[in-house]
Order: C-alpha cells, then structure tokens, then sequence
C-alpha cells in the first residue's frame, strides 16, 4: 500500500515555487525535496513536474540555465524570478485561507450543521 497522496489540482506549482524559493536546484532535486518534506506524502510524478517547470518559465515564474549536478551529469537549474517569489507569497496566501476554510467546514460536528 502506497502512502504518497495525489497532488491537488494547482498545487504543484504552488510547492515548486516553494521548493525554489529555498534554493535554486533540478528537476530530480525538486521532486526529492518535496517528498523529503512531505515525509513521503507527495510525490510528483517526472512529467507533471516538468510540464510545471516549462510552464512556469515561459509565464516568468522560473528561469533556467544549465549546469553540472553532483554526480557530474549535466542538468537544467531552476531559480525563482521576483515576479515567482510575489506569486508564491500570494498564492500561499490564499491557499492558508482555503485550508482554513475547508478545514473549519470538515470539523462541523454532525447535528450542528
């Protein structure tokens, strides 16, 4: 039985800007540093993560260029661009406020509705 928890509509680029926000990385490095921080909860399957990615840096969100990883293999870096990191804070926002919301509804106690 598998524990990973299917990722939301809209929320994937959510957490990959997150992701960057802490440091420029790859596409295998995302998809680690989500699951790590999820204690395995989510994982992003390849090519939703890099259909993200490539959306995200044709709307300006993310940048990219190529490098070297630690195991000496080349790769395209992800950074945030300002204009990701103004997205990420309002969208984060909202997304606490949704939460909070769906989180309230779901603890109406039956018969108080």
């Amino acid at each position: 039985m598998t524990r990973s928890l299917p990722l939301l509509k809209g929320t994937l680029d959510l957490l990959i800007l997150k992701a960057l926000s802490c440091a420029p990385t790859h596409g295998y490095g995302l998809a680690n540093w989500l699951e790590r921080h999820s204690d395995g909860d989510l994982v992003a399957e390849d090519s939703a993560l890099y259909q993200a990615l490539h959306r995200m840096e044709g709307r300006g969100l993310v940048t990219a260029e190529w490098g070297v990883t630690e195991n000496n293999r080349k790769a395209r870096y992800y950074s945030l661009t300002p204009g990701g990191r103004h997205h990420l804070e309002s969208e984060a926002e909202t997304w606490h406020r949704y939460a909070e919301s769906v989180s309230a509804i779901l603890a109406v106690q039956i018969g108080n509705a």
